[in-house]
């Protein structure tokens, strides 16, 4: 188990203290932008996105063994939609990051989401294009929406980049999201030249969700929505595909299911209380690749305190992950202590962050801190 070194902790969390009361005298910021509307059918919408944070890792520095003191540009996006007719719209999201994905560092930009959407009503709706295939909810809502500042690394759902994939997929919602369905078909892994997926075979996936209090209405979702609504969600993702793994001489199917749940609720004027949950499964014919055979999951508990503190709000969260390896039996897990600064919901946070981390087997564990913020309009 990792051993806490309490005078690093002691300094992080006085240090982290310091900019988080810096921050609650600063004025909420002022948000510009929206729609520029062409015509009674027509319009587009513009907005940007940014996370950036301060990270001190134990052993993660360039002689090994000292620990990492490292600013990172987590994610810079531009966000562009619109309505092209009343039944058609667009979607266009740029990324740029040090960590964002595949393909994404060092100053490159990638192409996020380029999406058509057709909706036809609110049974049926159609969308293709590079976009987030139905998958679980942490995906669905993305690094800006989510309750933490990491992304779960027992989430291991195949993607092209920043968890997205080029495909097709139709929706649909009954009572405005009570009940939501989504199915689609996609690129998925293994069809390069000495790949496995000689037959280019692609990956498919379906997403189900039952809202049992407030219906969550949309093709994405939140991990959070800090008391707005009243959920309590239930969500089944399923994801195959046919010699995704392995090389062309000793293909191997993947095969993938995850269950996540969301219970979120304003506690009668004393804050905002939240738990949520996944369970992971994936199966790669016991052939080693980028996805791991195993079992895992999360369970993540906040509450967000009532009173404002200058501009915004307090909310301390605690998350564990654990994730089991087939057929190794390794198990890494990962604790997470952090306390977000929200100033204005998804738009506006602070967030500082204490993790402890074991690998498993024969690697080292370490801890770390970080310190983020987020904003968007």
């Amino acid at each position: 188990m990792t051993r806490f070194r309490r005078n690093n902790l002691f300094g992080w969390l006085g240090g982290s203290a310091a900019v988080l009361g810096l921050f609650t005298m600063m004025p909420v910021p002022s948000h510009a932008g929206g729609t520029i509307k062409i015509d009674d059918d027509r319009s587009i919408s513009v907005g940007v996105g940014l996370r950036t944070s301060f990270n001190a890792i134990e052993g993660q520095a360039p002689d090994g063994t000292s620990r990492s003191k490292d600013f990172a540009l987590d994610s810079a996006r531009l966000f562009v939609s619109g309505q092209m007719l009343r039944s058609v719209s667009f979607e266009f999201n740029t990324e740029i990051g040090d960590d964002a994905g595949a393909g994404i560092g060092g100053g490159d930009v990638e192409i996020m989401d380029a999406v058509l959407k057709f909706a036809v009503n609110d049974y049926f709706n159609v969308w293709a294009g590079r976009f987030l295939p139905p998958s679980d909810r942490s995906n669905l809502s993305g690094p800006y929406y989510l309750n933490s500042w990491d992304f779960p690394f027992v989430q291991n759902y195949p993607n092209l980049a920043v968890g997205r994939d080029n495909g097709a997929a139709i929706w649909g919602q009954i009572n405005k999201g009570q009940f939501k369905y989504q199915v689609g078909a996609f690129e998925g892994l293994g069809d390069i030249a000495a790949g496995p997926n000689q037959s280019d075979s692609l990956l498919y996936a379906g997403r189900l969700v039952l809202n049992l209090w407030d219906p969550e209405p949309g093709y994405y979702n939140s991990s959070t929505y800090y008391g707005d609504m009243k959920v309590l969600a239930f969500g089944l993702t399923a994801m195959a595909q046919s010699d995704a793994v392995g090389t062309a001489a000793t293909p191997g199917d993947f095969s993938g299911w995850s269950l996540d749940v969301l219970a979120e609720s304003e506690l009668g004027g004393a804050g905002v209380g939240t738990i949520e949950g996944a369970y992971y499964d994936y199966d790669t014919d016991n052939i080693a690749a980028s996805i791991p055979q195993g079992n895992g999951y999360f369970l993540l508990v906040s509450y967000l305190l009532p009173q404002k503190m200058g501009a915004g709000k307090l909310q301390p969260i605690v998350r564990y992950q654990s994730f089991e390896t087939d057929p190794a039996n390794v198990e890494h897990t990962r604790m997470d202590f952090g306390l977000n600064y929200i100033i204005s919901g998804h738009n506006a946070r602070i967030s500082a962050l204490f993790f402890s981390d074991d690998p498993g087997g024969a690697a080292s564990d370490f801890n770390g801190f970080k310190l983020g913020l987020q904003f968007q309009i």
